[in-house]
């Protein structure tokens, strides 16, 4: 089979039968043995009851449609999941249901596949039909803090039009919300070979965006996930025990110094009452001071932060198995 089309569902009813339509339009003209996979992401409005009456239509000799509905909505990430496992194109296509991806990319998208040997080709919304204040400027923040972030050189890393390998989503987990950031993922699985293509997009035509600004929050904890786990997944202790160490130090020479300091105000004190019988030095005590205070809660953290990174590690190490790593060759 040439493509796998995965589309993730939620509350399209409106849409769904014209998407179909569109994209079987454009693979039968190009000659392109297709399947069409729909993952109802726990819909209410009837759209997996949608699915199935388009399924009884069109899978008559052969079945074009295929059908995933959740009792829940678990989120993107899921969908795409699950719409990837089952999937057997050579090519995998991703596309939203909202009508504002236009099916007439998908066989530029497939010839760059495979014929330019692209693991995975993600489409850049050059030109957007959205709200500019909601959409289009946090959009191109978000983008150029991912591209400084995760070092992957697209425009529009969250646009749903993409192209891959089969291979390539078929050895990638997707889960939580980072479909936002799939060819990162895809990057860091060792499918390098990622390119770009500027598409069209629509607007919305029928209901509202199920997106809504908690999006911009939550792609940026994401991001700081992605972060957190290229940097230091595979080695926690070397963000722990370094901040755990420099801390413990630092507090535990400041609280050295207060003692010292102690010591030493007492022997001057002591000095000059064995001279003249009286002293103006009055040192003050150890545990009357707030910096000794502050310096102690400084070495816990810091023992905290070891601790932490030494358990992190002991985690790390006993998950690692031979599953973690893709293999290119073998023999």
């Amino acid at each position: 089979m040439d493509i796998s089309v995965v589309i993730s569902i939620f509350n399209e009813k409106e849409s769904l039968r014209e998407l179909v339509s569109g994209i079987r339009d454009v693979l039968c003209k190009a000659s392109l043995s297709h399947e069409i996979i729909m993952i109802s992401d726990g819909s209410t409005d009837g759209s997996w009851e949608e699915i199935e009456a388009i399924a009884k239509e069109l899978n008559t000799e052969q079945p074009v449609i295929h059908g995933i509905c959740f009792r829940r909505n678990y989120g993107k990430s899921a969908a795409l999941f699950c719409g990837f496992e089952k999937a057997q194109g050579d090519v995998v296509i991703t596309m939203d249901a909202d009508l504002q991806d236009d099916p007439q990319e998908i066989p530029e998208l497939y010839r760059m596949v495979k014929e330019e040997g692209y693991d995975l080709v993600s489409g850049w919304k050059k030109k957007r039909y959205d709200n500019k204040l909601t959409k289009n400027i946090p959009s191109k923040i978000y983008n150029a803090t991912a591209r400084w972030v995760t070092k992957t050189k697209l425009h529009d890393m969250n646009c749903g039009l993409k192209a891959y390998k089969n291979e390539v989503v078929k050895n990638i987990e997707v889960y939580g919300e980072m479909h936002r950031y799939i060819p990162f993922l895809a990057k860091e699985a060792g499918y390098t070979n990622i390119g770009e293509k500027p598409v069209h997009h629509h607007k919305r035509k029928y209901g509202s965006s199920k997106f809504g600004m908690n999006r911009f929050v939550n792609g940026y904890l994401d991001l700081m996930t992605l972060w957190f786990l290229q940097k230091f997944g595979k080695k926690p202790m070397h963000l722990f025990g370094v901040w755990g160490t420099l801390m413990f130090l630092i507090g535990g020479a400041i609280a050295l110094w207060i003692i010292i300091r102690k010591l030493v105000l007492q022997a001057q004190m002591q000095a000059q009452l064995n001279l003249n019988g009286v002293t103006d030095i009055k040192p003050r005590g150890v545990t009357d001071q707030p910096l000794f205070y502050i310096a102690l809660v400084v070495v816990v953290i810091g023992v905290m932060l070891f601790l932490t990174g030494f358990i992190a590690e002991l985690i790390s190490r006993n998950s690692q198995g031979r599953n973690n790593y893709q293999i290119k060759k073998e023999f």
